[in-house]
C-alpha cells in the first residue's frame, strides 16, 4: 500500500517556522528580562546597604564630635566624670538603632 504524500505547501511551511521562531525568541526574551530584573534589584539592596553604613559611619562621626566638643570646654575644672559615660550612651544607642533598622530592611526582602 502506497500511501500518498500530501503536497506541503511552501508558504504555509515558512509561516510555521517563523511562529515557532516567534516563539522561541518570546521565551528568550522572557529569560533576559528576569535576569535583568533580578540584577536591578540585587544593584538596589547593595545600594541601600551602602546608604544604611553611610549613615551609621554619619551617626558615629558626628557622636564622636560632639564627645569632642563637650570635653574642650572653657570650663575644664568644672568638667563631670558623669558626662562622659552619658554621651557615649547616647552615642552607642543611636549606633545601635542604626544598625537594628539595618538588619531589619535585610529581612525586608
Amino acid at each position: 500500500m502506497l500511501r500518498k504524500m500530501p503536497r506541503v505547501n511552501p508558504l504555509q511551511l515558512r509561516k510555521d517556522l517563523l511562529v515557532a521562531e516567534s516563539e522561541l525568541n518570546r521565551a528568550q526574551l522572557i529569560e533576559e528580562w528576569q535576569a535583568m530584573t533580578a540584577g536591578v534589584r540585587t544593584l538596589g539592596a547593595r545600594v541601600k546597604y551602602v546608604g544604611t553604613l553611610a549613615s551609621a559611619a554619619g551617626l558615629l562621626v558626628a557622636g564622636v564630635s560632639a564627645f569632642r566638643r563637650g570635653r574642650a570646654s572653657p570650663n575644664s575644672a568644672k568638667f563631670s566624670w558623669l558626662e562622659t559615660p552619658l554621651k557615649g550612651a547616647q552615642v552607642a544607642g543611636s549606633i545601635w538603632l542604626a544598625c537594628r533598622g539595618r538588619g531589619r530592611d535585610q529581612k525586608d526582602q
